[in-house]
């Protein structure tokens, strides 16, 4: 029996929870999808599986296992692709996470334009503000804003997200616009709680590096929604540049402090280490890395 198959089995069943999941996911049967991860389990003599009547839950073992297989089989995909007329075009899925608003303007786009290029591969878009485990569930690449300290990550920087502080006219008639940095002490500040310090906003100039305390009303976790609240007059706001998109065109939103520079985070696309990165993986790398450059997002 090929071990192959018998490595298939076994994860589709550790994703789906069952055995019946697995078959209907892999197209063969019920039984021989049991067959397989029976074999698979005497050829390694350990256990990998709890089976119950409802349902199938992975040992230490188990675990141990799923958290390596999808890549070894994913490369001898790749391995094999490469060999083939097939190696031509890219096939399979491609499971992506993001930052939620970041995901909403830019990333589906992105992928919408990567699919139209690339029919055989299909796309799983996962949004979300903290940051995922990617083997845990099953990510093959993650687009991420600032820095990430883990080691299990490889990661290639896109660009520089910068962020522009702005306020409403509403908002600036009432209140006047701050003429420094330290003035937005005295001024209502929408919180972004997503940033690494909040309640900190720097600045920079002519390499003068000015840090000062902000407080305010409102505190969110989306920068969607601090720039609504700040288009709605209810404060001064730092947000990304992505996020504005045309409301400073529009004159919803004005930028303040203009000879003073906001803070900016690195756009990295990150993937596990140690392994050899699959080739629709490092191709959709490369087609985001183009597309970033026709974006005004940055």
């Amino acid at each position: 029996m090929d071990i192959v198959d018998e490595l298939r089995a076994f994860v589709a069943t550790a994703q789906t929870g069952s055995f019946t999941g697995a078959a209907d996911q892999l197209g063969v049967s019920n039984r021989l999808t049991s067959k397989y991860v029976a074999e698979l389990e005497r050829r390694l003599s350990v256990r990998l599986f709890q089976r119950t009547t409802r349902k199938v839950g992975l040992t230490p073992a188990g675990e141990d296992l799923l958290a390596r297989a999808p890549a070894v089989l994913e490369d001898l995909d790749d391995l094999l692709a490469t060999v083939t007329e097939e190696g031509r075009a890219l096939t399979g899925t491609l499971r992506v996470s993001a930052p939620v608003t970041f995901g909403e303007v830019w990333v589906t786009g992105m992928l919408g334009r990567f699919g139209a290029a690339h029919r055989g591969i299909s796309l799983d878009l996962r949004l979300k503000d903290d940051f995922v485990d990617l083997a845990a569930e099953g990510i093959d690449l993650a687009f991420r804003i600032g820095h990430s300290e883990m080691l299990s990550l490889k990661t290639r920087k896109l660009g520089e997200m910068r962020s522009v502080l702005v306020a409403s006219p509403d908002y600036l008639m009432t209140n006047g616009a701050p003429l420094s940095p330290k003035a937005l002490a005295d001024h209502s500040c929408i919180l972004d709680m997503n940033r690494h310090a909040p309640r900190r906003w720097s600045f920079d100039k002519a390499g003068e590096t000015l840090t000062v305390d902000v407080n305010g009303r409102f505190r969110v976790n989306s920068a969607r929604a601090a720039t609504d609240l700040a288009a709605a007059g209810q404060g001064v706001a730092l947000i990304p540049h992505f996020s504005l998109r045309d409301r400073l065109d529009r004159g919803e939103l004005i930028e303040l402090l203009t000879d003073w520079t906001g803070p900016a985070s690195p756009l990295s696309a990150v993937y596990l280490e140690g392994r050899v990165l699959p080739r629709k993986t490092r191709a959709l790398i490369d087609f985001a890395q183009a597309d970033l450059g026709k974006a005004d997002i940055l």
